[in-house]
């Protein structure tokens, strides 16, 4: 019976109200997520500036933990949802079983790698000994308790693959209104807690993941029948795995090359001065009210574009695509306005230094004109991926940001001017709209276009 349902569903529902009620959901949890990523980084700006810096150079190491969570998390998505479209139910839970038992690895190399690695990345990046102590204690921390994120992520894929996003809303609300809760209670001592300073800051967000984690644990025990969890006598499976890490692997290297390209950047804004870097973790910060939601949106589009290609329907694929690159505009032009006409109130929110203000409302108005280009390049990856083919969407990041972002940035560095080095952002997405174009072209003569027009 739920196989029915979710089949009608996911099949038969208008596809405008069909993303829009997969998406919102998750658009709403994304946008608590990037409320809760900015109040975490208000606070520790409260400590002192250098905090500031140093949860803005641990960024990359938390992104690239993210990046394999997500990108596992998406082959398992899109291997589900087609599996579910083509009526293999077996290979739907052998897809599920697996991706499980390779987020508890993941997290196993973490926590090793990153209570080991914590001080020495900080020492690479800057020579001021309270920079590297505060984050030091911040990474070890959050890498040291990351099992919560990896489990919260690939059981919500998990959710989001058979269609029950509201679910995931109440995991990653929860999860984030804790962190929120708790981030001025542990960094300041409040009651009977100690004040923990920045380590208050990430037991804050290690506590959110963890509780987000059990719950996404429980709703898919309890409201997912589409999918039967026997880790009874699990063993791996190499030829799923194999499927998973196809659309995987290129997803955890498009979102790892982010990782690359901000560390890069924090080198070369260093050199001018550790307020530079300190801006661009506020704008990383601040950039995600206008991304996560369109992320959210990408993640209920993905598996419906992945089970209509599934069921050999190209009008509802199509029509789903179209539609989502709509709103992804329109999301990204709202983003675009407030970052124009709201530069300095929120700098200020960051107990922004005269210095800072001086760096960073050129900083913040520079970059977010990038932001006319990037809901279209957003969404045409993910359609890559959906589709099975997300070679295309790395190539996309590369060139973006290995390719464009970071010689443009170093380039424009030489002139001595910190003000030019932002010109690089919309350089750079330029080049990725240009490209995604090609792409999806292609993509449409090849895959696309086959498919019986539906109905």
């Amino acid at each position: 019976m739920g196989e029915h349902i979710q089949e009608n569903k996911m099949g038969v529902m208008p596809v405008r109200r069909l993303l829009v009620t997969m998406s919102l959901p998750m658009m709403i949890s994304m946008l608590i997520q990037a409320l809760y990523n900015v109040v975490d980084s208000i606070f520790v700006a409260q400590i002192s500036e250098n905090a500031l810096t140093a949860v803005s150079l641990a960024f990359p190491f938390q992104n690239l933990m993210i990046s394999v969570g997500v990108g596992t998390g998406v082959g398992v998505n899109a291997l589900l949802s087609r599996s579910l479209g083509e009526k293999e139910f077996k290979r739907a839970n052998l897809a599920a079983e697996n991706g499980v038992f390779l987020a508890a690895v993941s997290a196993l190399v973490f926590t090793v790698g990153g209570v080991l690695a914590a001080r020495p990345y900080f020492a690479v990046q800057t020579d001021v000994q309270e920079i590297v102590d505060y984050g030091a204690t911040y990474l070890t921390i959050c890498s040291g308790l990351c099992a919560g994120i990896f489990i919260a992520i690939m059981f919500e894929r998990l959710l989001q693959s058979t269609g029950r996003t509201f679910y995931t809303m109440i995991t990653q609300g929860t999860g984030a209104i804790i962190n929120i809760v708790m981030d001025p209670v542990l960094i300041f001592g409040l009651g009977p807690f100690p004040a923990m300073g920045v380590a208050g800051a990430a037991a804050a967000t290690v506590l959110g993941q963890i509780v987000g984690a059990v719950l996404t644990v429980i709703f898919n025990a309890r409201c997912n029948p589409e999918i039967q969890l026997s880790l009874k006598g699990f063993r791996p499976n190499g030829a799923i795995i194999g499927s998973i890490y196809k659309v995987g692997v290129p997803s955890i290297i498009l979102s790892s090359i982010g990782s690359v390209m901000t560390f890069g950047l924090n080198q070369i804004l260093n050199a001018f001065t550790t307020t530079a870097t300190a801006v661009l973790g506020i704008y990383i910060k601040v950039q995600s009210f206008a991304f996560m939601p369109v992320f959210g949106l990408n993640n209920g589009m993905v598996p419906i574009v992945s089970y209509n290609y599934g069921a050999r329907n190209k009008k509802r694929l199509m029509g789903t695509v179209k539609f989502a690159m709509v709103l992804a505009g329109g999301i990204m032009l709202v983003g675009l306005l407030l970052l124009q006409t709201c530069t300095a109130p929120i700098l200020s929110l960051f107990n922004a230094s005269e210095e800072m203000l001086a760096i960073g409302v050129p900083a913040l108005k520079t970059i977010s004109l990038s932001f006319v280009f990037a809901g279209f390049a957003i969404v045409s990856s993910s359609t890559f991926q959906a589709l099975g083919n997300g070679v295309l969407s790395m190539m996309v990041s590369i060139v973006r940001q290995l390719l464009v972002l970071l010689p443009a940035a170093w380039l424009l560095s030489l002139s001595g001017r910190v003000e030019l080095v932002w010109w690089a952002f919309p350089i750079a997405e330029v080049s990725s709209m240009i490209l995604c174009t090609a792409f999806l072209l292609h993509t449409y003569r090849k895959i696309v276009r086959p498919l019986p027009d539906g109905n």
